[in-house]
Parts: C-alpha cells; sequence; structure tokens
C-alpha cells in the first residue's frame, strides 16, 4: 500500500521531533488505526497466508536499529511485507546526566503507522503496560517511569503532561499477539511455566479489562511471563494450535535463543535481531530461527 500523507509536522531543532500538540494528535491518528486494524480480532492480529511479517524483539528505545529495521522493511516499495513491532520505550542509560529519549521511538513508530497503516503493527508489552498502569519498575538502580517521564518532560517542556496522557490513551489499545495462518504466534512474552495450563487463551478475543492488565490477570501474566521450559512451551503449542512461539522480553546477549518451539529474539543493542517470516511457508522452529537476520547486516 503507497504511503499516507504524513501529518503537518513542526520541527523541534533539539531532536527533529513534532512539537507536542502534533505529538498528540500523532498518537491519536495512530490509536485509531490500530483500535481499528482490519485483521485484529479483539486482542489478537490475524495475518493471511501472502507476503512477509518481519517480527522484532524489545528495542527499547534503540533509534538506530529501528532506522535499520525502516530501511530493510522499505514499506515505501513492498506492499506484501509488514512488520510487528513491540516494547519500545525505557532505554537503557549508563550516566546520571543522560535522559531516556525512547519517546523518539515511540513517535516515530506511530508516524510509520499512520504512513503504513495496513503494513506496521504494534504489539503490547510490559514496558508500555507499566507505563500506562504507573506501576514502577526497578531496573539497575533507576526508576525507568519516572526516567522516560523526565525525557518526554526534556522534549516536550511545560506541554509533557499532555504528551504523556496521548502516550497512555495510545499503550490502551495496543493488541496482545500476531498469529500466522501457518502456525506462527506472535507476542511479547508467554506466561510463566505454571501458569500455562490454567492460562485463559479467551483474553485475545475480547477487549481487555482492567482485571485482565492486573497483576493475577492473564494479560498481566502473558506481558510479564519468564523462565519458560520447553516442556511447557510444547503442551502450550498443543493447546493452542501452533507451531511455534515468537517472543522477546528476556534479554539475550547474543540477539536470540531458541528453548523448543520458543524463539526468543531482543533488537535493543549491537547483537539485536529481527525475524522475517514467509506467510506462505510451514516452519519448523529450526527452519525459522535459521532465517533470524542480525541488525549489524543492514547497511
Amino acid at each position: 500500500m503507497a504511503a499516507r500523507t504524513m501529518l503537518e509536522r513542526t520541527e523541534r531543532p533539539v531532536a527533529g521531533l513534532p512539537d507536542a500538540e502534533t505529538a498528540c494528535r500523532l498518537l491519536r491518528e495512530a490509536a485509531d488505526l490500530i483500535r481499528e486494524d482490519p485483521i485484529r480480532r479483539g486482542g489478537l492480529l490475524e495475518f493471511g497466508s501472502v507476503g512477509q511479517v518481519v517480527m522484532t524483539g524489545d528495542l527499547h528505545g534503540n533509534l538506530r536499529n529501528f532506522e535499520k529495521l525502516q530501511r530493510f522493511c522499505a514499506l515505501e516499495r513492498s506492499p506484501g511485507r509488514n512488520v510487528v513491532l513491540h516494547e519500545l520505550i525505557h532505554e537503557d542509560i549508563e550516566r546520571a546526566d543522560q535522559f531516556d529519549l525512547s519517546i523518539d521511538v515511540l513517535l516515530r513508530a506511530a508516524q510509520w503507522k499512520c504512513d503504513f497503516p495496513d503494513n506496521v503493527f504494534i504489539l503490547q508489552s510490559n514496558h508500555e503496560l507499566a507505563q500506562l498502569r504507573g506501576q514502577e519498575i526497578s531496573k539497575g538502580g533507576r526508576a525507568v517511569l519516572y526516567d522516560f517521564e523526565q525525557g518526554v518532560g526534556r522534549r516536550f517542556g511545560r506541554e509533557a503532561g499532555a504528551v504523556l496522557e496521548a502516550t497512555r490513551d495510545y499503550i490502551s489499545v495496543l493488541p496482545l499477539a500476531a498469529r500466522t495462518r501457518s502456525g506462527v504466534f506472535m507476542c511479547h512474552s508467554l506466561p510463566d511455566p505454571l501458569l500455562l495450563k490454567t492460562f485463559d487463551t479467551e483474553v485475545f478475543e475480547r477487549a481487555l479489562t482492567d482485571e485482565d492488565i492486573s497483576p493475577g490477570g492473564p494479560a498481566y501474566a502473558l506481558l510479564w511471563g519468564r523462565f519458560h521450559s520447553a516442556a511447557a512451551i510444547e503442551q502450550f503449542a498443543q493447546r493452542m494450535g501452533v507451531e511455534c512461539f515468537v517472543i522477546g522480553h528476556t534479554p539475550q546477549e547474543e540477539g536470540h535463543t531458541i528453548i523448543g518451539r520458543l524463539i526468543i529474539l531482543a533488537s535493543e543493542h549491537n547483537h539485536g535481531t529481527f525475524l522475517p517470516i514467509d506467510l506462505s511457508r510451514h516452519y519448523t522452529v529450526e527452519e525459522l530461527a535459521g532465517d533470524i537476520r542480525k541488525f549489524i547486516s543492514v547497511a
């Protein structure tokens, strides 16, 4: 599909970002498109059997890898290609005088969605959910939500509150997962092994409630789960009727790992990876893993 006309933008010299009013309009337009995605059924995106979908891992504000992903996808000349993003915010910062500016990547992704509404898809993740709920995350001694909000303040000054409100509205409509007809299931994570047998899979079919996204709820369990085992994944794959899962969430220093029918990708660092998936093919997990690409390979 040809690119849609971009929103009128007022550039801020400090970062090349739109001003606060334009950023809010961009996030709300992207939210409307996400809410009304034609391939969305409840909280699940369902891809057909033609074309390609590129699955990513967590990006955590890595603008360089995001731009490489845009160059690889080349959606302006590749109408049959789709891309799935998740966990865009909360970048790692190394010094006290640095700012978390992952709002930049969030806005770039929202703009990409507006430009290519039928090709760009964004899933819910635990960090976005935490931002929505105001649930502080401690990471490496940092208060992650506080740092993100400071970064938004750095970008938008006294209008930061309006941008944060639009960001929460945008996060609230993100779907939970995506699947292909050939049996590849994509989401941010999977529940802990002890929760998989009783996991409420109907959460993918309905509009999410506050109970769903709170501790103890199925969406919360899905997005925060770790400690996956091959045996538990095998049973869950049979229950869900899928061949394999592709997720992010758990850090991977080398860019990816395989646990039974599960592939975990990481996209936020120099060894980061992404995975192009041919929608017309049926894959084993080994065949799928063979197509993993490193961002470093993209010029």
